[in-house]
């Protein structure tokens, strides 16, 4: 939760700068970030598997606006620059580095399926429902399916990257591997 919290007050500001020009009526910015807020609190303990939180932050902010326009049909028009995100910002955590350099190794030496569903979902943001529609499989076994899999991806990042954690539970220090050959 604090690592939420810390994301948010981070980039609350930003967002709502960004919002301002693209929304109609000022005063709705206030509710789409309270939308957006409440999104990233859903995700909960899944949202330390975003690579670059900032990025998804806009990526989600950018869809409620969108959501929310289509949604109002009465007239108000799409503005200008909705596509133009801001630039990445190369951050120092030790999560990002890690993302970079274990996960494509740990990603090939996955099961296919434990790999399927973890790069559809957590990595592709596709839906825990349109996976499950996709592979014909009912709701409850793609969410079992999804939590065993990142089990065991955090398991062998654990190894094959001699992951440290502090003393919350956060990534701390990794040594880097790179893929097999």
């Amino acid at each position: 939760m604090n690592d939420l919290i810390s994301l948010w007050t981070r980039h609350e500001t930003e967002l709502r700068r960004w919002l301002m020009p693209r929304v109609p009526v000022p005063s709705e910015v206030d509710d789409i970030l309270q939308d957006v807020f409440i999104k990233v609190l859903r995700q909960g303990k899944a949202l330390s598997a975003v690579d670059q939180p900032r990025a998804w932050l806009f990526e989600v902010t950018r869809n409620t606006l969108t959501d929310r326009l289509r949604a109002r049909r009465d007239g108000w028009p799409l503005p200008d620059g909705l596509d133009e995100l801001p630039d990445a910002v190369e951050s120092e955590h030790p999560l990002d580095g890690l993302a970079q350099a274990c996960l494509p190794r740990v990603l090939s030496e996955l099961d296919p399926q434990d790999r399927d569903v973890i790069e559809l979902c957590d990595l592709q943001g596709m839906t825990q429902a349109e996976f499950a529609r996709q592979r014909q499989l009912s709701l409850p076994a793609v969410k079992s399916r999804l939590q065993r899999a990142r089990k065991r991806m955090r398991e062998r990042m654990t190894s094959a990257c001699r992951v440290s954690f502090d003393s919350g539970g956060r990534v701390d220090d990794f040594v880097p591997r790179t893929p097999p050959s």
